[in-house]
Order: structure tokens, then C-alpha cells, then sequence
């Protein structure tokens, strides 16, 4: 009796023991409440913080700013949102719609040979330097990047000494000297502000590029190969389309970081705003929080626009 009485487990322990398999066996019996239990937190987060932010701003946008008095007046109005068709407002949104086009199509020229590559043709031994060398990047602070970039585009940085070793200074002094795109240096031109947004978003191009070909079956290359089709046909009809949910995502990302992006405009390029900069401004300086409001809504409708030709072409039907 006594070896059974010690080797009986404590009361305490016992109870709660009985009382989790009793908990346990009413969440199995009742499984909507136990996904409820597990997604309750999250969607409430997701729809109190994100989704309810978002509603927010929507709200301010309609309320408008009083020219007299400088205060903001609590009506529905559609004001703030006729004052985007006004010239200033409408040449930054061109300008920031056209910079992340640019930017996004270039990402994708760039990127996608080096994702095919990795995916294709990297043996197991250079495809992680290869993805290293891809992330490495993100690794360092964004602004530690974006103000190297700076003095690398400086009229005394790196990219001027490289030219006039080469004698190529006049080929970048006629760069230079191009209409919209040229400054008294790259790091006061819209090139500059180009290819430092390139260089920042180019890992968010490859690594969906990549992921989708990585994803192409080899048996379906290799039956195009064995059915007579060249390899430029093999990529073309059958690796290419299914490559396009992942340029599609990289692209949603290089897009909609481009437009909102208000921090690399500011240090390199022009002082010609972008969206992100007329935002900060209307917000901190200008105290014009509707108008910033209406100008935060355009890069939603811009990506919903996109995301919804994107799907009319059909590019996400490989996902």
C-alpha cells in the first residue's frame, strides 16, 4: 500500500490534467469554436489596428480644410479630393506613378534573369551564395544604404572618379544634361532617385521570381524538349507563363513600396515631391491632414487597379 500510495500522482497535478483532456475533448467536439478560439485574436487585431486605420483615413479624407481659418471642418465633402485634379497635385502623382512603373519594369529586367539562374542552373553550392548575396542587403539599415548610395552618386563620389578614369566624364556630363531625368549630379537627378529605388527593391523582384520557377515542374520542360520545341519556345510558352505569378507579386511589392516611399526622394533626386513626401508635409508642416488623407488613398486605388488588370489577364491563375 505504501509503494502505491507514492507512486500516485499528486491531487493538484491529477485535477489539472483531467481538466485540460476535458478541455480538449470539448474543443474536438465543437471545432468551429476552437478556430474561432485560434483566429479570434489575430482577425480582431487585423481588423480593430489595420483594417480600422484604413477606415479612418478613408473618413478624413472627406472632411476638408478651412482657407480662413486653417482649421479642419468635420463635413462630408468631396473638396479634398477635387483639390488632387488641381496641376500640383496631379504632376506628383504622375511623377510617382511613373517612377514606380519605371522602377518596377526595370526590377523585373533585371531581376528575372538572375532568379531564372538561381533557380535553373545555380548547383547546390553557388545557389546559397547566390540567395546571400541577394539578401545581404536587407541585412544593413535602410538608411545606411540609401546615404552610401548618396555619396556614391556625388559629384566627388565613386561613379565620377570611374568616368574620368575611363575619359568618359562627358558621356556623364550629357546624361547629366538630359531633360527630367539629368541635375548638377546624380545624386541630385531623378536617375540617381532611380537607381537607388532600384537597387533597394530589387531582392523583393527576385526572390518571388524565383520561388515561381523553382515551382515549374522539370518534366514539363523536359516533354516540351522531348515534343520537338526549341528552347526559346520551352521558355517562352511554358516557363514564362508560369514565371508570372511571381513577377506579379515582385511587382506588387517594387510598385506600391515605390509609391509610398517618401525617405529615398527626400535624400537623392530633385526637390520635386512624390506622393510620400506630399504626405509627411501635408501631415507635419501643412497641418492638412484631410489632403493627406486623399493623397495616402491614391496608391490604394493605383495597386487596386493594377491588382485587378492583373487578374483580368489572368496572372494568377498559376498560383
Amino acid at each position: 500500500m505504501t509503494a502505491h500510495t507514492l507512486a500516485a500522482p499528486p491531487p493538484a497535478r491529477a485535477s489539472g490534467a483531467g481538466a485540460l483532456q476535458r478541455l480538449s475533448t470539448f474543443l474536438y467536439r465543437h471545432p468551429m469554436l476552437a478556430l474561432a478560439i485560434l483566429l479570434g485574436p489575430p482577425l480582431a487585431w487585423l481588423g480593430g489596428v489595420y483594417l480600422g486605420s484604413l477606415l479612418a483615413l478613408l473618413a478624413q479624407s472627406f472632411f476638408y480644410l478651412d482657407g480662413f481659418t486653417g482649421l479642419i471642418v468635420r463635413e462630408f465633402s468631396l473638396r479634398t479630393y477635387g483639390e488632387l485634379f488641381t496641376g500640383a497635385n496631379l504632376d506628383i502623382i504622375l511623377r510617382t506613378t511613373v517612377m514606380a512603373s519605371v522602377v518596377t519594369l526595370a526590377c523585373a529586367l533585371i531581376g528575372f534573369p538572375i532568379a531564372y539562374y538561381m533557380a535553373r542552373y545555380a548547383g547546390p553550392r553557388l545557389k546559397p551564395l547566390m540567395y546571400l548575396g541577394v539578401m545581404l542587403p536587407l541585412w544593413s539599415s535602410y538608411l545606411v544604404r540609401v546615404y552610401s548610395w548618396k555619396l556614391i552618386l556625388a559629384k566627388e563620389g565613386i561613379v565620377t572618379w570611374f568616368f574620368a578614369k575611363l575619359h568618359l566624364l562627358w558621356l556623364l556630363d550629357a546624361i547629366l544634361s538630359t531633360p527630367v531625368i539629368g541635375g548638377p549630379s546624380l545624386s541630385t537627378a531623378y536617375l540617381g532617385t532611380f537607381i537607388v529605388f532600384v537597387y533597394i527593391w530589387l531582392p523583393y523582384m527576385i526572390l518571388p521570381v524565383e520561388a515561381a520557377i523553382e515551382r515549374v515542374p522539370r518534366s514539363v520542360i523536359e516533354a516540351s524538349a522531348d515534343l520537338g520545341a526549341p528552347p526559346r519556345s520551352t521558355f517562352r510558352h511554358v516557363v514564362l507563363p508560369l514565371a508570372i505569378p511571381g513577377v506579379v507579386a515582385g511587382s506588387i511589392f517594387t510598385f506600391s513600396l515605390t509609391l509610398g516611399d517618401y525617405i529615398i526622394p527626400g535624400i537623392i533626386g530633385s526637390s520635386r515631391p512624390f506622393i510620400g513626401q506630399a504626405v509627411a508635409s501635408h501631415q507635419g508642416t501643412a497641418g492638412n491632414i484631410p489632403l493627406a488623407a486623399a493623397l495616402s488613398v491614391v496608391p490604394i486605388v493605383i495597386i487596386g487597379i493594377y491588382l485587378a488588370i492583373a487578374k483580368r489577364m489572368g496572372a494568377f491563375e498559376a498560383l
